[in-house]
């Protein structure tokens, strides 16, 4: 299935004075290579509880085995997951949205209307994991690194084609229409 093109390749835009919904784009994490060594950490705590269960001396308990695995796991395995599992980046049509963090919520966003350089960077094992690291910088506000996100062009791509139809759309809105009128942006709707 392929995408309707336009004159000149450009995305699609609204007629003018129509709302524009905030719809989402894309949503990705880093790659999930980086909990390689705690699934790692996992399998051997399993076996090693496996092993002992039942093995060990007399003044050693099974339950101080299975305490002890179960703190392991929790603090090698279970919170660098929860780490990577709560860092996000939404790309909506009008921004783009980076969230982290598990007890204390950290957000940042980046309006696409405002213009940003969007810089990519792919090492030789991002290469291999077909992943890369997106620099997406105003020069105002603190650049916002996007580490490890698999299929870097495709977001890449993404990214481009939403600064450029914004600009567009607020360049066009900011225009006075034939009637003298200038359109208002509205409430800004919830994310989906």
């Amino acid at each position: 299935m392929t995408q309707p093109t336009t004159y000149g390749g450009r995305p699609l835009t609204p007629a003018p004075g129509a709302p524009t919904p905030e719809l989402r784009v894309v949503r990705v994490r880093g790659h999930a290579r980086r909990l390689f060594w705690a699934v790692l950490i996992l399998f051997a705590v399993a076996a090693a509880t496996g092993y002992f269960y039942n093995n060990l001396p007399d003044p050693y308990e099974n339950w101080m085995l299975l305490t002890a695995a179960a703190v392991v796991i929790f603090i090698l395995v279970l919170l660098p997951f929860l780490v990577w599992w709560s860092h996000t980046y939404t790309v909506t049509t009008r921004r783009v949205i980076e969230r982290s963090g598990i007890v204390r919520r950290k957000y940042r966003e980046l309006m696409h209307v405002r213009g940003y350089t969007v810089t990519q960077r792919r090492g030789i094992l991002q290469r291999m994991w077909r992943t890369g690291t997106l620099t997406l910088a105003n020069g105002v506000d603190d650049a916002i690194v996007i580490r490890n996100i698999p299929g870097v062009a495709l977001v890449h791509e993404a990214l481009v084609d939403q600064v450029e139809v914004n600009q567009i759309l607020a360049h066009r809105d900011g225009q006075r229409l034939g009637t003298g009128d200038v359109p208002s942006a509205g409430p800004r709707p919830a994310l989906p």
